[in-house]
């Protein structure tokens, strides 16, 4: 049986892979104190790329529930719903509405819009997670900010021109192969 790139087939497996693809990609970190440089975004950034903004975000939300249900797919190859209790699980909620927003933003065909929408979904991210690290840690919000946010400004932004760059090129060659999703 042939399963055709139009079909709801197609697009739930798609989804599945790019699921798939965060689960793999995610638990690699650098460790650079309280919460690591993770793959995470970049994963969800490439996942708005291929299909789109629901679709890249449902991939999201299935990440999140396998890690939730236990399975060490979250950074440093934890898992378990407990972790969204610990300091970096804020972060694990924000990358929803990042994903909703910058979702929205690939959508243009223009890369400074694509970039700063990339930019603000990324920053509501942070917003969750130094918010939760603030409540966890019992920290203040400046202090919060010189280790949850500061020093992965420069990280992210090299994550968010390689998914400029690479994911429309990726998207393009789908579309092309008749492989696309939304096709």
């Amino acid at each position: 049986m042939t399963v055709k790139s139009g079909s709801g087939i197609y697009a739930l497996s798609m989804t599945a892979v790019m699921a798939a693809v965060m689960c793999v990609l995610a638990p690699f970190s650098i460790p650079i104190g309280p919460v690591p440089v993770s793959f995470t975004n970049l994963a969800i950034y490439f996942a708005l790329y291929l299909l789109g903004w629901k679709r890249g975000t449902v991939a999201y939300v299935v990440y999140m529930l396998l890690g939730m249900a236990g399975l060490p797919v979250f950074s440093g190859f934890r898992g378990g719903i407990g972790h969204l209790f610990g300091p970096t699980g804020g972060y694990i909620i924000g990358f929803l509405p990042m994903a909703l927003i910058a979702g929205l933003a690939v959508r243009h065909p223009n890369r400074v819009l694509q970039l700063l929408g990339l930019i603000l979904g990324t920053a509501v991210a942070y917003a969750f997670g130094t918010a939760w690290y603030c409540i966890v840690a019992g920290s203040e919000v400046v202090p919060a900010l010189f280790l949850c946010v500061f020093p992965f400004v420069p990280f992210d932004l090299l994550k968010m021109v390689a998914a400029i760059l690479v994911g429309p090129v990726l998207r393009e060659r789908l579309e092309r192969a008749g492989l696309h999703p939304e096709r």
